[in-house]
């Protein structure tokens, strides 16, 4: 039996409990617990197919075949759509990015523009440029003619313009250079310095350790493991079973 460390979920702003998920007759999540803590950064890690970008289509409501508890800002979010999840402040990043590639950077993100929420900052393009400056040099240019790295930049800032308290991330390394990687740890960074709190799934334990304060580690639907990131870093056995290629 591998170690599990204790989880706290004292001060949650999101919560799951005995989470499972179905695609058709396929069985894929199994009782997924898992808690984040406000302007806490936490990484869900496992391999390719493990169900971390399950989860987090769970989490957020958009998949018809799931079951379990699911907390939000301490409301219940297990029976709303999705809309209505946004509308509570929890905001959604796809892995597959889905911008307009039709609109500027700038009408991307007024596409994502909402009302400020009462006692949380509130996102403007301005503020966005300053966090996101590659962003604010191609303000005017087509979405369609940035990089993956630049477009995966501009769908975060689209979904911050909506002033979440959190926000699910899917893979938000995959498939980027190393240099557009490092940028991207910095901007997590930043924004956990702005008191974001964000759940992230990824694979890359580099840039989770560089990001996350705790980890959760999922196989086959099911929490293997759960801890400080520092410690799953320093876990040879966890990292080999469940992490490694």
């Amino acid at each position: 039996m591998l170690p599990h460390a204790a989880g706290d979920s004292g001060d949650a702003l999101l919560e799951a409990e005995g989470l499972n998920a179905w695609y058709g007759r396929a069985h894929i999540l199994f009782d997924v617990a898992l808690s984040v803590r406000r302007g806490e950064v936490v990484a869900l890690m496992g391999r390719n197919g493990a169900g971390k970008s399950t989860t987090l289509k769970a989490l957020m409501g958009l998949l018809p075949g799931s079951a379990g508890r699911r907390r939000f800002a301490g409301a219940e979010i297990a029976a709303l759509q999705p809309y209505l999840v946004c509308q509570l402040g929890l905001g959604y990043v796809p892995e597959d990015r889905r911008i307009f590639t039709d609109l500027s950077v700038a009408e991307n993100l007024e596409v994502g523009r909402r009302p400020p929420r009462p006692g949380l900052p509130a996102w403007t393009p301005e503020r966005l440029f300053q966090i996101f400056p590659n962003l604010a040099e191609m303000r005017h240019r087509s979405a369609a003619r940035m990089s993956g790295g630049e477009q995966q930049m501009l769908t975060i800032a689209r979904t911050l313009m909506g002033n979440p308290q959190a926000i699910l991330l899917d893979e938000p390394s995959e498939g980027l250079a190393p240099v557009i990687v490092e940028q991207m740890a910095r901007t997590l960074k930043a924004l956990k310095a702005e008191g974001l709190t964000i759940l992230l799934s990824e694979q890359n334990l580099y840039f989770a350790r560089e990001v996350s304060d705790r980890a959760y580690v999922i196989e086959k639907g099911r929490i293997r493991y759960q801890g400080a990131m520092a410690d799953l870093a320093a876990n040879d056995e966890v990292r080999q079973a469940y992490l490694t290629v």
